[in-house]
């Protein structure tokens, strides 16, 4: 291989400066430099300046041909290659070259971005969402010691005196793009634990949360207790309430803890069941159930409250209730609750 470099250098002077700039990059990987030392040598090497930024920290480095920091703004990037890690991109780097790129400022860049990856990974942790499923579930699993759980967060990149807040996940959505939703300012993990997304996050802004996710939201300060509890809200989402907090379920969280037999075998549950199969009922009973209105239901449901007022005594009858009642009112929210569990 080195024979063939020789040769095809001797033939072409592009290939000679491309091979000169891989050996260049894979010295200074070999000596383990850091970011800045990684940008004042391509600054030198390129002769004009070199900026490295990480979406993550948002911090910029731009350094100048002479090995100083760059004075001024920044100009205009003459080239950008993106830096990826994980098969995510985590990062820029950039020359800031006057007039047109050089013909080998491509072959530069793609061998920087490559060292500033494993820079990122080595002096780390890294900045990328997406995190071994291994040490998350050493966080969130009771099993774990508390030694274990330490450092696995610590090599997540949580600091051992901040919280960690737990969220669990169902989307089709990449679980890297809700991270970054969610929680701008990182760190912020995810990974896929069996059928469930787990969310390890610096803070949880829950009104980020894009279409079409399922997400509950853990509250107490201990990640295995939260991720307990972060599971249990998610099984309380639904079509209207998509995003639930276990804080903000106070006594129906006891629901989650009724055998699952024993849910089954209520009537009032079987019947919900049944109601279920028809999707406008479904609809109806929840719109009701949640606004606990007939013309708040209606408003919601886009229909006359005398469509709906029809509808609610047809399905009070499915259910055995006078939904007008407060009593027949809570005992279809609390059926629609377990109906929903049973589901989840």
């Amino acid at each position: 291989m080195e024979a063939l470099a020789v040769r095809l250098s001797g033939l072409d002077p592009y290939v000679d400066g491309a091979f000169r700039i891989v050996a260049f990059y894979d010295t200074l990987m070999r000596r383990r430099v850091d970011l800045p030392a990684l940008a004042r040598s391509s600054a030198g090497l390129a002769e004009c300046v070199a900026g490295i930024r990480l979406h993550g920290t948002g911090r910029a480095i731009r350094i100048a041909p002479e090995g100083t920091p760059a004075a001024g703004p920044a100009g205009p990037a003459s080239t950008t290659t993106p830096v990826t890690l994980d098969d995510e991109e985590i990062g820029t780097v950039w020359l800031e070259r006057p007039g047109p790129p050089g013909p080998l400022d491509e072959v530069l860049l793609d061998r920087l971005a490559l060292a500033a990856a494993a820079a990122v990974e080595r002096y780390g942790p890294a900045r990328t969402t997406m995190a071994d499923p291994a040490l998350v579930e050493l966080v969130v699993s009771a099993g774990s010691d508390e030694a274990a759980r330490a450092r696995a967060l610590r090599l997540l990149g949580f600091a051992a005196d901040r919280p960690v807040h737990v969220v669990a996940v169902r989307s089709e959505l990449p679980l890297d793009r809700i991270g970054g939703l969610i929680c701008a300012s990182r760190p912020v993990k995810a990974a896929p634990l069996a059928d469930v997304g787990v969310i390890l996050a610096a803070a949880v802004d829950a009104g980020r949360f894009p279409a079409g996710v399922r997400a509950g939201i853990g509250d107490d300060g201990a990640p295995h207790r939260a991720w307990r509890q972060a599971r249990a809200a998610l099984r309380f989402t639904g079509p209207r309430e998509p995003v639930v907090r276990y804080a903000d379920l106070g006594a129906l969280a006891l629901l989650d803890e009724i055998p699952e037999a024993a849910c089954r075998d209520n009537a009032d549950v079987a019947a919900v069941a049944r109601i279920a199969a028809h999707g406008d009922d479904l609809e109806t009973l929840e719109a009701y159930c949640v606004t606990g209105s007939l013309r708040r239901a209606a408003d919601l449901l886009h229909l006359h409250h005398s469509s709906v007022a029809r509808r609610i005594d047809a399905l009070g009858r499915a259910l055995g209730v006078d939904l007008t009642e407060p009593a027949g009112l809570t005992r279809a929210r609390l059926a629609l609750s377990i109906w929903r569990l049973l589901d989840a």
